[in-house]
């Protein structure tokens, strides 16, 4: 952690935001459109971070890969129409933002979510949409765990990789941030099944709760 601090990067499900009921509430009226039994909470607690494309290959099983494009269709309409009903910034992610900006480290989300959503998301969360550089799952033509969308951020905020952290909740997370040459955290408040190994990921860092962020930056940076 020789290389002095110049910003963090953010994954968002599951480290910025909780949006894992919203994205449930998608998929059961996918399921229910098609008179199939919806899912439990737990199911999109565990699987939001793979986003539409984890929750529906979960409900449907063999049957989607052959029908995935209408699937993805049918709950990216659903999604968008009630992305905000219980969306909600996890508690500390405030405060972990407005410290960032006072002690003048930049900021920026990349995220395997389409674009188009992020951006829906960011007006109902001023603290977010303050963060002006926001990559989106298919800004570039590949996403996490390629470490370009990463690499993307870093060029736009005009910093080298090497002097970030990239904070996520997922393997692919820890994948694309190593591969940038970032030094790597952990959100271990977030979305995870039983098969993760997340001990294994490599992270440099792990943080149960958002507000954990600031000790590592209080004992290292600022």
């Amino acid at each position: 952690m020789s290389n002095k601090l110049e910003a963090v990067l953010f994954d968002l499900d599951g480290t910025l935001l909780d949006t894992a009921a919203d994205m449930g509430a998608a998929l059961n009226a996918v399921l229910l459109e098609e008179g199939r039994q919806p899912v439990g909470p737990e199911v999109a607690q565990a699987l939001a971070s793979h986003g539409s494309r984890g929750l529906l290959e979960f409900a449907y099983g063999a049957d989607f890969q052959a029908r995935k494009s209408y699937l993805r269709e049918r709950f990216l309409s659903h999604y968008g129409a009630a992305i905000v009903a219980q969306t909600k910034l996890y508690e500390g992610v405030k405060e972990v933002l407005a410290t960032l900006r006072k002690h003048g480290l930049q900021t920026a989300i990349v995220t395997n979510k389409p674009a188009g959503l992020t951006e829906q998301l960011m007006p109902y969360f001023p603290e977010l949409e303050a963060i002006k550089v926001r990559v989106g799952g298919d800004t570039l033509p590949v996403a996490k765990p390629d470490p370009a969308p990463i690499l993307h951020a870093a060029a736009m905020l005009n910093v080298d990789p090497t002097r970030c952290w990239y904070v996520g909740d997922a393997e692919r997370d820890i994948i694309a941030g190593r591969a940038a040459g970032m030094q790597t955290v952990l959100a271990r408040y977030g979305y995870f099944i039983a098969s993760d190994t997340p001990e294994l990921w490599g992270a440099d860092m792990e943080i149960q709760q958002p507000i954990e962020l600031l000790d590592f930056l209080n004992k290292h940076h600022i």
